[in-house]
């Protein structure tokens, strides 16, 4: 694991590091988490891989608007 050392500077711009931090680049990219010691960072969606089998039975599933959906939401 790297280490980034703290200076005074940074730590005022992280604030009072009680809540985890999503640390983005200019263009609001998400580059990292930032979690307080003791704590796990948040967990990220793996990458999904789907085999041959599972691609066909989703290919025949009938598809549905949003108009379909959002009134079968409506029921519940």
């Amino acid at each position: 694991m790297g280490r980034i050392i703290v200076d005074a500077d940074l730590k005022a711009r992280l604030g009072n590091l009680n809540v985890p931090l999503e640390l983005c680049d200019e263009a609001g990219n998400v580059v990292g988490w930032l979690a307080l010691a003791g704590k796990a960072p948040p967990k990220t969606k793996e990458p999904q891989t789907l085999d041959e089998d599972e691609l066909c039975r989703r290919e025949l599933e009938p598809d549905f608007s949003t108009a379909e959906v959002l009134a079968r939401l409506e029921k519940l």
